[in-house]
């Protein structure tokens, strides 16, 4: 059986804005993610189509908020609730959220490289 935890997952990244515990299970990634600073990935994810993350996920908020935004609206994910994120959304997130979210690895690595695109110009 594949499983994984926090404690347990093999990539740990810093991003200043949120610390990222990573694992991958048959082909999708499980992150285990800690905001440490408010902030909107929306900028980030211009460069992709429509300039929204292409990546649907699933998962759950421990802790604290997410706000997602889409083409047609918004809508706020808060601690306790299990959610689905389709393709075309730009989620912003506050400081103090805890969430884990489950991605297919292959479109993930798409939206990580146009994120760590952005990163890299900016510093």
């Amino acid at each position: 059986m594949a499983k994984a935890s926090s404690a347990s997952a093999d990539k740990v990244a810093d991003f200043g804005v949120a610390i990222d515990r990573t694992a991958e299970l048959d082909g999708y990634t499980v992150n285990f993610t800690t905001i440490t600073k408010s902030h909107d990935l929306g900028p980030m994810l211009a460069s992709l189509p429509g300039g929204n993350c292409s990546c649907p996920h699933w998962g759950y908020v421990f802790k604290g908020r997410l706000i997602v935004r889409y083409p047609g609206g918004e809508e706020t994910i808060e601690a306790g609730n299990a959610y689905y994120l389709p393709p075309g959304h730009a989620p912003e997130a506050e400081e103090g959220t805890e969430l884990v979210q489950f991605s297919p690895t292959e479109q993930l690595a798409e939206t990580e490289a146009a994120i760590a695109k952005v990163l890299h110009v900016s510093n």
